[in-house]
């Protein structure tokens, strides 16, 4: 009986600890039987070795990328050993990063200091007002509030202040929780939610207010994301509290649906007024996000822009890859082409016509590890967005229920008790950890192929593997051109100028 007493006794020093702890959200959620997922992840290996998974069986992520990213945010060890477990002769469209044969003869210095800029100004073809080069090659990308919960979109925000990386407000709105020193790119989708009249149209003026309020760095008009693109979305009245209300500019308690397009617009003519009008009355760089299906669009953007005085200053291509929050199996299995055959084609549009050095390139869709980000580069972005890595870095165990409002973590959910459970100080320097320790592995995969930066690498550094004995360089694979990829020969310039200053 004392025993058992003392067994209970020990169970609630331990429910104590695990409820007033701000370490891990799981074991504030979940005390005491918490520590179980702990236990089986000590002896994963040795299960899966025999009765589960391999180590890059799992989708979307592989156990083996989750780990990378959770080592990272915590400053661990997050080298492999024994080699790799790959199979490199075996593995269809399988990457290789192709080095040069007489790499750097010291080790990268990398710290906050030093975050590795954009390879190209932020709106500065165009000459904006407020054109500027974002310190940081890697920034969060947009994930709402709502989508998320309040303690999350507050860590992240922290957490990019720490790392100095744009943090993109998700189309939502810029609530309060984003507002903890980190700069923003406001996200206007469909709803114009935050810059919204009462009746579902865009408040040109109260989205110049909140610009200037804010000190907004950049605007980002979403046309469609990778995971659900030509779909709207729905946030069910029930889900719209006060707060939410508020934020969106919406009515609390009744369902708020975001239309599948813009009203603003309906071709890329009336898109470019809309960005051109946007970007006068604020000042700031004004670009778009989409995913890839038909080309027409963009084959009339590049068009105008090659013909005439306006542009978009930035686009960020999002992979059908992407993630989202809730969304149909079919849109978000089969609508949109996948990162890599998406962004070269859009790419090489502009390309073909001379307008590609006008833009500034972000890519999304899986992209937060190095080999991805490195691919995107090669390709020709000028910067990556993060999302569910990012997620990752603040406590996000891929257990796949953001669309049900139940995150074990606190992550993705309004419930107020899963909610307690992430502290957004601890998670704000994880997720700072998290992109500085990627931009350190970008720099150090950049050195490795004869280059001082990811923005300085083309096509020609990557290699397909296809399975079968034989492979292509990547220019091959995607049909470029020599020199494709590359910033201008003065946007070069510069950012060596900016490496050097900031280093």
């Amino acid at each position: 009986m004392i025993w058992l007493l003392g067994l209970l006794g020990v169970l609630a020093l331990v429910a104590v600890y695990d409820l007033f702890q701000t370490k891990h959200a799981i074991l504030r959620n979940f005390p005491v039987i918490g520590h179980f997922r702990y236990m089986l992840e000590a002896i994963g290996p040795e299960l899966r070795q025999y009765i589960v998974t391999s180590n890059n069986e799992e989708l979307p992520f592989s156990r083996d990328q989750r780990s990378w990213v959770y080592a990272s945010a915590k400053k661990q060890n997050n080298y492999s050993g024994f080699g790799t477990d790959d199979d490199l002769e075996s593995s269809p469209n399988y990457l290789i990063i192709k080095h040069h044969a007489l790499g750097p003869s010291t080790e990268v210095e990398h710290d906050p200091s030093y975050p590795l800029p954009s390879a190209k100004i932020l709106g500065g073809h165009r000459g904006r007002k407020h054109a500027f080069r974002p310190d940081s090659v890697v920034y969060v990308s947009g994930m709402s509030f709502g989508s998320l919960s309040s303690a999350a979109v507050e860590a992240l925000n922290r957490g990019a202040a720490i790392a100095g990386c744009l943090h993109n407000t998700g189309e939502g709105g810029i609530s309060p929780h984003h507002l903890h020193g980190g700069d923003l790119m406001w996200q206007l989708g469909t709803g114009y939610f935050g810059a919204r009249t009462l009746d579902g149209g865009f408040d040109r003026d109260e989205c110049v207010r909140k610009v200037q309020e804010h000190g907004v760095k950049a605007i980002e008009v979403k046309l469609s994301q990778g995971a659900k693109p030509g779909l709207g979305g729905v946030l069910p009245g029930e889900k719209v509290t006060a707060e939410i209300a508020r934020i969106r500019g919406v009515r609390q308690g009744e369902t708020v649906i975001s239309p599948s397009g813009h009203r603003s617009f309906s071709n890329a003519d009336e898109l470019l007024d809309f960005v051109e009008d946007l970007a006068d009355a604020t000042g700031v760089p004004v670009g778009i996000k989409s995913a890839v299906g038909l080309l027409g669009f963009w084959s009339e953007l590049a068009d105008r822009m090659a013909a005439e005085d306006r542009g978009v200053d930035f686009i960020a291509i999002d992979g059908g890859e992407g993630g989202t929050g809730a969304a149909p199996f079919a849109f978000a299995d089969h609508v949109a082409l996948p990162f890599k055959v998406g962004f070269s084609r859009v790419y090489t549009i502009f390309a073909e016509r001379g307008v590609h050095q006008d833009v500034t390139w972000v890519g999304a869709g899986k992209l937060g590890f190095p080999e991805s980000a490195l691919v995107a580069f090669c390709l020709g972005a000028d910067m990556v967005a993060v999302g569910r890595e990012a997620m990752m870095a603040i406590g996000c165990i891929q257990a796949q229920r953001c669309h049900t409002g139940h995150c074990p973590t606190g992550v993705a959910t309004q419930t107020p008790w899963l909610v307690r459970g992430l502290d957004p100080t601890d998670k704000a320097a994880r997720l700072a950890n998290y992109v500085i320790t990627l931009r350190k592995e970008l720099t150090r995969l950049s050195n490795a192929c004869g280059a001082s930066h990811p923005g300085l690498l083309t096509a020609k550094h990557m290699e397909i593997l296809d399975g079968s004995f034989g492979s292509r360089p990547l220019d091959q694979v995607f049909g470029y051109e020599p020199g494709w990829g590359l910033p201008s020969a003065d946007d070069a310039r510069a950012l060596e100028e900016a490496m050097a200053a900031a280093h």
